[in-house]
């Protein structure tokens, strides 16, 4: 199913001002409200002139919405902070703090907070991954001393990735690759009994010993496909990752690599729902971080 697309035109027409998008994180956080939390009396808060408050009409007991939000404590008008969601849920290959700083025209240490805070949005809950599913790892970051790519490179984060064909993604930043890091978590996200295709490495050789169906290719002899049995699904992810953390974000610190990775996930997993992403991303916006 082809996601609907959503113009900037239509975010304009739902979020004009400030005023907007905080009557929307108030909906968020407080629609299903039946009383006030202060008096007991039915609950019917109205908005305070240029505060981000609603007061109760009975008590007068004031609550922000924005409260232990993304935006908490953030001076930047909300009306750029949802615009910047808007950026996020249609860019392929994310949204970089300098362009947040020129399209906004904040300093970079605010344009900063902003993506980081944005991509608390972008989490992906574990799966539970059946059919035929890909496992395989990439390494992340700059060249280790001994100038080596892959497997053994110094100085190299390494994400951990199960994918379902046609289906969702999990990747995890991991502190390495060895069975003992990445057992626990396809147990968790991999239906035993299911088909996994792997390739040779070795700690996936005790797949059959816990449960599942394992096939596998041989990368190091050039066996990159036979019939089915494959990688490419994942690696097309690992490709459209590090195409953006290299081009887009250029470096990534391995404290702040998952939310990065969790944000190209989430993209993913959500590229066959109709919705728009970035109503998909607001609806999170009221909850608390």
């Amino acid at each position: 199913m082809i996601p609907i697309k959503f113009s900037r035109k239509q975010f304009e027409e739902l979020y004009p001002t400030d005023e907007a998008c905080l009557h929307k994180i108030f909906l968020l956080k407080y629609g299903d409200a039946k009383e006030c939390a202060k008096c007991n009396k039915p609950f019917k808060y109205h908005k305070l002139n240029n505060l981000r408050l609603y007061s109760c009409q009975f008590c007068g007991w004031n609550i922000a919405p924005t409260a232990d939000t993304i935006f908490h404590k953030s001076p930047t008008p909300l009306v750029d902070w949802f615009y910047i969601i808007y950026l996020f849920s249609i860019s392929k290959n994310g949204l970089s703090a300098k362009e947040i700083e020129r399209h906004l025209g904040v300093t970079y240490k605010c344009a900063w907070r902003i993506a980081n805070r944005v991509r608390y949005l972008f989490d992906v809950t574990g799966g539970n991954l059946t059919n035929i599913v890909e496992l395989d790892e990439t390494y992340v970051g700059g060249k280790g001393g001994n100038n080596k790519r892959g497997r053994g490179a110094e100085n190299k984060t390494s994400v951990f990735g199960m994918v379902e064909r046609k289906g969702e993604i999990v990747a995890k930043v991991t502190v390495d690759t060895k069975r003992k890091t990445v057992m626990p978590l396809v147990r968790e996200n991999v239906k035993v009994g299911t088909q996994i295709m792997t390739d040779e490495y070795l700690p996936y050789r005790t797949l059959i010993k816990e449960g599942y169906k394992h096939e596998m290719v041989n990368h190091s002899a050039r066996e990159y496909v036979r019939e089915n049995v494959h990688t490419n699904t994942l690696e097309g992810f690992w490709s459209q990752l590090k195409r953006s953390l290299n081009g887009t974000y250029h470096m990534v610190s391995p404290k702040y690599l998952q939310s990065y990775v969790n944000e190209f996930a989430y993209r993913y997993n959500h590229r066959f729902v109709p919705r728009p992403l970035f109503l998909s991303l607001v609806d999170k916006a009221g909850r608390k971080v």
